[in-house]
Parts: structure tokens; C-alpha cells; sequence
């Protein structure tokens, strides 16, 4: 008989990090993408296009609108929608 405990999560990224801090950067960083890449499509921009504007490669761009959290930086993402002229906000609570 196997004897398997069952361990729960608040969120994806609590299951994914290995401490708080770094669930807390996965998660700011992922919302911080999806932002950009919502950005990037209701502009109908090609990808060459969004990239000129976000001063990166097409091949970054495509990085970013498939989600590929593990290749950017919060800096980098910060930088890409300060590019594209958004400001990003930062906010705190209690957990």
C-alpha cells in the first residue's frame, strides 16, 4: 500500500519556487508579461514591429508572447514596457 500525502498551494508559483522570494518574482514577473504581450496584440503589431518598438530581437519578442518566464528578467521586462512607453507600478501587501 502507498502511503502519499497530498501537498497544496496558493498559487502555480508557490508550487514551482523553491522559497516565497522566488514564487514572489515568478509571479510579478509572469503578470509583467502577459501585460506586455496583451500590449504587443491589441496593437496588431507584426513581431518585427513590436520588437523595433521594444528595442529587442523578433527571436526575444517571440520568447516573450509564448511565455517564456525563465528568459526574462524583471529588469528586462521592466525596460521592455518602459520602451513601449507604459509606466509599471509596484505595490505591496500583506500576505
Amino acid at each position: 500500500m502507498n502511503d502519499t500525502t497530498t501537498e497544496t498551494f496558493a498559487n502555480v508559483w508557490d508550487a514551482l519556487a523553491d522559497t516565497p522570494q522566488e514564487a514572489a518574482n515568478l509571479k510579478v514577473r509572469s503578470e509583467l508579461m502577459s501585460q506586455i504581450a496583451a500590449f504587443v496584440r491589441e496593437r496588431g503589431w507584426t513581431q518585427v514591429e513590436a520588437a523595433r518598438r521594444c528595442g529587442v530581437t523578433q527571436p526575444r519578442l517571440n520568447d516573450l508572447l509564448r511565455g517564456r518566464l525563465s528568459r526574462f528578467s524583471l529588469d528586462a521586462l521592466v525596460n521592455i514596457a518602459a520602451a513601449l512607453g507604459c509606466r509599471v507600478h509596484v505595490g505591496l501587501e500583506a500576505a
